[in-house]
């Protein structure tokens, strides 16, 4: 068995990959998000180790016993922060969090390596402008950090002991030359910060330690080897087979993501896509990101008083199309391709007959326009886009599915295991330390949706006014970001 361990922004989530590559047991264990001030997000990174706890022991005892490795991977960018003993200074500040706007701007006109050797915009995302944030704004707690990990990475400190870190996750801190797969001087000192402060860099599959002995033994195993795996979206990636150039995959979680593999390093960051390390030796990719996807269902559960995101989506079915409002999915800010982490939320165009059905194809029309404006921005970057992959939890919709095929305009292959998610890439890259065998083939397609001629018409009309109503709003976001600091 190998187990891979996904550290999730609302869950830990955990599976068990069998010698045959599948899935055999799976659990989770729920994680919330603080909100102190509007646009922060923040976690306690003990919370993750808890629930991790949870997670794992959610696994059947008699398989759980038979892992043989361990892989990890977790939601990008969270800065988090530790003394000199390894104890956390403050909560970790997520990727979701977009305090750091100032922080940004200065960075990119202070040190311009940051879109040469950094690859991309310095957005408020990243952990480089939420240490700079720190620096100004909690002097005492920056001082005082003696290493900065990324949320999978203080888990992995629990179990192993080590401080350490894989490349596909560490070029999201923005302090890496991408390229060159390793931590940049300026970009760092830029920040205040140092390569001492860094946890050693691996590629996906090395060996990063061995699980320590209390933990091993309330896990139920033995002391099996820990490797690096991978930030979640290039997880996602190795779960889906998403490898090799111009394989792509679109990933339906808390966030959406366009993911897309490369065979040599290329980037744009001024179109607002991610050019970062794969999990995999000497491969890249390019990503765009909407910060947020399936968690404006969730959203819309809360706001209409739905009982589940499954129900919400059985009653956008039955949607009046001629009362559905336009919403902009922008509660989190958004990345990709607009860099604002001033957007906000919109549901606009509501009559007396818009009600929970009408708002909620709203909402899923306007996270599929999302991902939309992502693809565009992509192949505008240069991305040669093959096939495209569906996974996440907003994979088991396949009213969401023929929609999103249509936004985008390309077909969508939806695969075995597409629900798993980085946690199965985490496992197969512990299986390649350890074990041999091809590792990353595709699991096997279980449905195609192609896009339909009349729904991509209808839903162009649509976007068009999606886009405009954004631009109309733009400066009102930012009116508004200063009235509630």
């Amino acid at each position: 068995m190998f187990l891979g361990i996904d550290i999730g922004t609302s869950a830990v989530k955990a599976v068990l990959l069998g010698a045959d590559g599948q899935v055999v047991a799976s659990a989770a264990a729920p994680l919330s998000v603080s909100r102190p001030t509007p646009g922060w997000s923040e976690q306690a990174p003990d919370d993750w180790w808890t629930a991790t706890n949870q997670a794992v022991l959610g696994l059947p005892a008699v398989e759980r016993a038979a892992t043989l490795a361990i892989g990890l991977s977790g939601q990008m960018h969270g800065a988090t922060v530790l003394d000199s003993r390894s104890k956390p200074l403050r909560p970790a500040i997520l990727w979701n969090d977009g305090r750091s706007a100032l922080q940004c701007r200065e960075l990119e006109a202070e040190e311009p390596e940051f879109l040469t050797h950094g690859a991309n915009r310095v957005m408020p995302g990243f952990t480089a402008p939420k240490l700079a944030w720190l620096r100004r704004h909690e002097a005492e707690v920056f001082n005082a950090i003696a290493t900065v990990l990324l949320p999978k990475d203080y888990v992995r400190l629990k179990m192993t002991g080590e401080l350490a870190t894989d490349r596909s996750d560490a070029a999201g801190t923005l302090w890496m030359d991408v390229e060159k797969r390793r931590w940049h001087a300026p970009l760092l000192a830029a920040c205040g910060l140092t390569e001492s402060q860094m946890p050693t860099l691996y590629d996906g599959p090395e060996i990063t330690g061995n699980l320590i002995a209390s933990v091993s033994g309330t896990w139920g195993m033995r002391s099996v080897p820990v490797v690096a795996g991978a930030g979640d979206n290039a997880a996602g990636a190795i779960g889906a087979g998403v490898t090799s150039d111009g394989e792509t995959m679109l990933s339906l979680g808390t966030s959406g993501v366009i993911f897309t593999a490369s065979d040599s390093f290329r980037s744009r960051p001024a179109a607002g896509v991610h050019a970062f390390c794969h999990a995999l030796p000497n491969r890249w990719h390019l990503m765009s990101v909407m910060l947020s996807a399936a968690s404006c269902l969730e959203w819309a559960c809360k706001a209409t008083n739905v009982s589940s995101v499954e129900t919400l989506v059985q009653l956008a079915e039955q949607a009046d199309r001629r009362n559905v409002p336009v919403f902009l999915p922008y509660l989190s800010g958004e990345r990709t391709p607009h860099n604002d982490p001033n957007a906000a939320g919109v549901l606009f165009g509501l009559t007396h007959d818009s009600g929970p059905a009408e708002i909620a194809d709203a909402v899923l029309q306007g996270v599929a326009f999302g991902m939309a404006d992502g693809f565009d921005a992509l192949t505008e970057a240069g991305a040669h886009i093959d096939t495209l992959s569906v996974i996440g939890g907003g994979a088991r919709s396949a009213y969401w599915g023929r929609m999103l095929a249509a936004a985008i305009g390309r077909p969508l292959c939806y695969r075995e295991s597409a629900t798993v998610g980085p946690a199965l890439g985490a496992a197969r890259l512990a299986a390649t330390a350890v074990a041999d065998g091809n590792w990353f083939s595709p699991p096997s397609i279980s449905a195609t949706v192609t896009p339909e001629r009349q729904y991509a018409d209808a839903l162009s009309v649509r976007r068009a006014a999606s886009r405009n109503l954004y631009q109309m709003l733009k400066p009102a976001f930012e009116e508004r970001s200063h009235a509630v600091r």
